[in-house]
């Protein structure tokens, strides 16, 4: 048995309601009545629950790779600046503007293969976690 109600939305969620029944193409009292049913069901605080647990161990996961990521980066760059400042020899008076020039050319240089390196896909994460010896 059906029966009839009369419900007053928002300006707002009626036009999400109406733009809903469009794309899902069904009618507004199918979405009204499984709306309601899903939050009158005693399982609806439960399936909620579940889909922020889900959602939140995905951004724990993310967050970790993100970290794991960012380590690698620091370690990188943190070896590469103690490796240059080892084997990089001070600079004489004379040497200054040829050695500005030098710097320049290295700099663009770098940039333009970092440039290549990254629309390429090649990522250092990537060889790092290929590199690694496989532990067990």
């Amino acid at each position: 048995m059906k029966v009839q109600a009369k419900v007053f939305l928002p300006g707002e969620v009626a036009r999400a309601l109406d733009d809903a029944a469009r794309r899902m193409r069904r009618s507004k009292s199918e979405i009204m009545v499984a709306a309601l049913a899903s939050y009158l069901s005693p399982d609806g605080a439960e399936a909620t629950e579940a889909a922020v647990t889900r959602r939140l161990d995905r951004m724990s996961r993310q967050m970790e790779r993100l970290e794991r990521d960012l380590t690698i980066s620091n370690e990188a760059v943190a070896l590469f600046v103690r490796t240059w400042l080892r084997n990089t020899p001070p600079m004489t008076p004379s040497d200054d503007q040829a050695t500005l020039d030098l710097g320049r050319e290295r700099y663009a240089r770098y940039v333009e293969a970092l440039g290549r390196r990254l629309s390429g896909g090649q990522l250092l994460r990537d060889q790092v976690a290929a590199d690694e010896p496989a532990r067990g």
